[in-house]
């Protein structure tokens, strides 16, 4: 009986993944796809600094102009119309209540979570539950007693209503940053003699300095966008920069390229600190992020 001495067919060889008929690289289209949504959300700031750089007649034409010839008259007319007591009160209010938050938060939040109080949670959700109140719900109350102490359009007043609105948020972030110092830091420095204020000054501070960066930065960004405050509770000597962008809207005649002008300007202050501080701010809200 003769033996097929043939040799097996060859099996296929599987495709290797990613390759395989049908299918692209995963990671490529997830890129492709990123792009596309971060232009999409970010085309209207690229269009609001275009309009910055054109003609009133050119900015409000239909349908929009993308080739013009760009001049600086709208940035001349923002600051020809007194712009500038608008940011120096923006400047104020959002610096200094800054500095009070961050002054009380760090205490504060170590309380919270490296000498824990009684009943930490019930603390926690009091501080979280002021944010949950519409400020327009407040907004008479505190406008009546604003008004009997005559701290209308004060600036001060600002300050403390600012500080009073972003302490929640500092305490929160700063307790999360707190809880990733680890505990042999703490024993160390007490074993070496360090006090309160030295181990809070000398040791949790470098470590937890990027989530400060972080946590001002977002105390910052909240600070100088707040409008509902600046609007009902200041009028001439001080209001904001908010207010200021409102003014530049009016009834009659042509205001979008001014608007857009006034608007970068506002933009500038709070994108260039996000610039000098992304290392800390990036730091800073990835800590606690990962166990």
């Amino acid at each position: 009986m003769a033996i097929d001495t043939a040799p097996a067919p060859a099996r296929p060889t599987e495709a290797p993944q990613g390759r395989r008929k049908g299918g692209g690289n995963p990671s490529s289209l997830l890129t492709v796809l990123t792009w596309i949504l971060a232009l999409g959300f970010f085309s209207p700031v690229i269009w609001m600094v275009l309009t910055s750089f054109k003609q009133e007649a050119a900015a409000a034409s239909s349908p929009p102009t993308f080739f013009f010839e760009p001049t600086l008259d709208q940035y001349r007319a923002v600051l020809a119309a007194g712009a500038g007591p608008y940011f120096l009160n923006s400047v104020i209010a959002t610096g200094v209540s800054t500095v009070l938050v961050v002054v009380l938060a760090v205490p504060a939040s170590y309380a919270l979570s490296i000498r824990p109080v009684k009943k930490t949670q019930d603390v926690l959700f009091f501080f979280i539950s002021t944010k949950m109140l519409p400020v327009v719900a407040v907004i008479m109350p505190i406008y009546v007693i604003a008004g009997q102490l005559n701290m209308l359009d004060n600036i001060w007043t600002l300050v403390i209503l600012y500080t009073a609105m972003n302490l929640p948020i500092a305490v929160w972030m700063m307790r999360s940053f707190f809880q990733e110092v680890p505990a042999e830091v703490l024993e160390a420095a007490q074993m070496d003699g360090a006090g309160l204020l030295k181990t809070l000054r000398s040791v949790l501070m470098p470590m937890v300095a990027p989530g400060l960066a972080a946590t001002a930065l977002i105390c910052v960004i909240f600070a100088w966008n707040e409008f509902f405050f600046a609007l009902n509770l200041t009028a001439a000597k001080s209001a904001t920069v908010p207010v200021f962008l409102v003014s530049q809207m009016t009834s009659e005649g042509l205001f979008l390229a001014k608007l857009s002008a006034a608007s970068v300007l506002a933009s500038l202050p709070v994108v260039l600190a996000g610039w000098i501080a992304q290392k800390q701010l990036v730091r800073g809200l990835s800590m606690g992020a990962v166990k």
